[in-house]
């Protein structure tokens, strides 16, 4: 698999964020505490939030970067970006939620095209038969994987989620963290995904960073960090009531 490495130094407000990232083509779990900066390191990736200064890159592609000028606009980055909630635009069908991204002018596709494109996308993730339904018809999990292929169908180098499964009841949870942990696995192209619940990190099945106050204060495989825990916030995720090896099952 190849590696890649995500950079980020820059401030937004009163958070300075200081991360370098390296990983491979498992999904990398980020986790921390509320106000570490996880949910801002991923809307600035993303290009929805435009930090103070600093740099932002992602292996060769300088996405960002103050003192020379560089700011890509979204459209260009690249990046797919399910933010919490999911995003869906209320008043559109998941076939013109889906198909959305590709009526921009960097990726304009004609509408015969990016709709037969957003149904075999659907059709890929299990939500055929949902096309002409409006979001307020869909279940949680309906949801999710609507705007998993919303983010998808533009083909992004890199795959960003922000507590993907935090919405869904016991049941849908257990679901889609089989099937999200599968489809990332099988994409074989670089996911971040944000989590607070132990068990969805498990289940992803790759590496953890820890974010606190803006840095990575631990890096590794789940076992390695339960078994060493850098900080007490790592110690507290990683107590389970069963050995962590059987957990994620």
């Amino acid at each position: 698999m190849q590696s890649w490495q995500l950079i980020v130094q820059a401030r937004l407000g009163a958070l300075v964020l200081d991360i370098s990232l390296e990983g491979d083509r498992e999904p990398l779990a980020l986790v921390g505490p509320n106000g570490a900066g996880k949910t801002t390191l991923l809307r600035i990736v993303a290009g929805a939030h435009r930090p103070t200064s600093g740099r932002i890159q992602v292996g060769e592609r300088t996405l960002f970067d103050s003192s020379r000028g560089v700011d890509l606009p979204p459209e260009a980055r690249r990046i797919g970006y399910v933010p919490q909630g999911y995003g869906l635009f209320p008043h559109l069908t998941v076939l013109d939620n889906v198909s959305f991204g590709l009526t921009a002018p960097a990726h304009f596709t004609p509408r015969q095209e990016r709709h037969a494109r957003a149904r075999a996308l659907l059709g890929e993730l299990g939500c055929t038969g949902l096309e002409d339904r409006l979001p307020r018809q869909l279940s949680g999990g309906e949801k999710q994987r609507v705007a998993l292929a919303r983010a998808l169908i533009l083909e992004p180098d890199v795959l960003l989620l922000d507590e993907p499964l935090a919405a869904l009841d016991i049941t849908s949870r257990r679901a889609m963290r089989a099937f999200l942990a599968a489809y990332l696995r099988e994409r074989d192209k670089p996911a971040l995904v944000i989590s607070h619940h132990v068990r969805d990190v498990l289940a992803l099945g790759g590496r953890v960073a820890v974010i606190e106050r803006g840095r990575v204060v631990q890096h590794g495989r789940a076992a390695e960090l339960a078994a060493a825990p850098a900080s007490p916030f790592v110690a507290e995720f990683f107590e389970l009531p069963e050995p962590i090896e059987r957990a994620g099952r």
